[in-house]
């Protein structure tokens, strides 16, 4: 592994991603396997001004264990009032969060899909709270990825866990603009190329986006005619600039909930709690979920779109380009943050309010009336191929190719 890359990946997370602020709380949650990289961003933070560093960590297996040996089955349905508190007070004394998401994709292999079904609705019930302010940019927010041994042996199962652990390290340099000199100016750079887009899709303001490829996928997705599109960098209330996703390669918005017909087929695996989910698609009759099938991980899929009624509407809409670099290195990650950035996705379930003009400032109430799905869960899934074509439809009625061949035709 390269130190320095490490180093300049963990500044750029800090000062760019989160752009820590004097006298600001830093929460970092991070996988026990990834305690030095996370003691890294924490003493990079303290040099930058951060009143504290708060270290949230977490153990899958101990997960795991818990989901086969409990005997007690009524604990997956309770999520303890103080973790509650923690997150709550930290949000209010506007605190930075940095999340570490680093899974094996396949650790709760075996495991009742009840438990992880009951287990995740209590702890998103208990969280619903941080994570709408999340949602809604009221606290500065970055989620990255570090390798380890299960994650990295997944990507690269013919080498040594060693071996996969370095190649590893090298692609998230790689596609996160870390190791070709400037990385500051990169990110900049990058921001500005999205930002770019972001503002053609806007002038647009189409009233619907159609999608098909040779998958299968034939779909069309009504937006709200308040419909923002954002992408690669966002502001607090306080006008704090951060990067919630590095890397991130996308430009978003929120479909209205009752306008999406038709059907979408995966392009890739979806990691969801620890189980795979491979080969699957989904069908939608006004805006809800009709039908769904998968070759690998169908309980998982039905776990997901039966978690709460809002997990049967899409939230958010996403356009990754073909051509770009998460796609360009030819690597499954099977790791969400970085496949998602590699593909045009969808996701199940909560919308994101700043999505919507004046979104920000609208309460639960306003926010259903306008069509912005609500959920206990947000989860992306990719369904973008080399031949996806996607046609922007204008109010009038105005055909506009947004997509051609799996890319922008801007």
């Amino acid at each position: 592994m390269n130190k320095d890359y490490l180093k300049k990946y963990a500044e750029i997370i800090v000062k760019v991603g989160i752009n820590i602020q004097d006298n600001q709380t830093l929460v970092i949650s991070s996988p026990i396997e990834c305690a030095e990289f996370a003691r890294m961003a924490a003493e990079i933070a303290y040099k930058n001004g951060a009143r504290d560093v708060v270290m949230d960590w977490d153990d899958e297996m101990s997960s795991r264990i818990k989901y086969l040996e409990a005997k007690h089955d009524d604990v997956f349905n309770e999520f303890p009032e103080w973790n509650k508190k923690y997150y709550q007070e930290y949000v209010d004394k506007g605190a930075a969060f940095l999340g570490i998401y680093a899974s094996d994709p396949e650790i709760m292999k075996g495991v009742s899909e009840d438990r992880i079904k009951r287990n995740v609705k209590a702890k998103n019930i208990g969280l619903k709270y941080f994570n709408d302010k999340l949602m809604n940019d009221q606290n500065v927010w970055c989620v990255v990825s570090v390798p380890t041994n299960s994650w990295a042996k997944k990507v690269f199962p013919d080498v040594s866990e060693e071996e996969a652990v370095e190649s590893l390290w090298k692609a998230i340099f790689s596609v996160t603009r870390i190791n070709g000199g400037d990385a500051v100016k990169a990110w900049n750079d990058h921001k500005l190329a999205g930002k770019k887009r972001v503002d053609i899709m806007n002038k647009y303001n189409f009233k619907y986006l159609v999608y098909k490829n040779s998958a299968g996928t034939d779909l069309r997705i009504e937006l709200n005619p308040k419909a923002l599109w954002l992408g690669c960098s966002s502001f607090s209330p306080e006008g704090t600039e951060f990067i919630a996703n590095i890397p991130t390669e996308e430009i978003f918005t929120l479909p209205s909930k009752n306008g999406v017909n038709g059907k979408v087929v995966s392009s890739k695996p979806l990691d969801y709690h620890g189980n795979l989910i491979e080969n699957f698609s989904i069908t939608f009759k006004d805006g809800k979920i009709v039908d769904y099938t998968a070759e690998k991980g169908y309980e998982s899929l039905k776990s997901l779109v039966e978690l709460d009624e809002g997990s049967h509407y899409l939230g958010e809409v996403a356009l990754v380009q073909y051509d770009s670099p998460i796609s360009n290195s030819k690597i499954l990650f099977y790791n969400t943050l970085f496949d998602e950035n590699a593909s045009c996705h969808l996701a199940i379930g909560q919308a994101y309010p700043t999505c919507l003009q004046g979104g920000d400032k609208m309460s639960r109430e306003q926010l259903d009336k306008e069509g912005a799905n609500d959920s206990l869960t947000h989860v992306d899934f990719m369904i973008g191929t080399e031949d996806l074509d996607i046609t922007g439809i204008t109010a009038d009625g105005k055909e506009v190719p947004v997509f051609r061949k799996g890319n922008f035709v801007f």
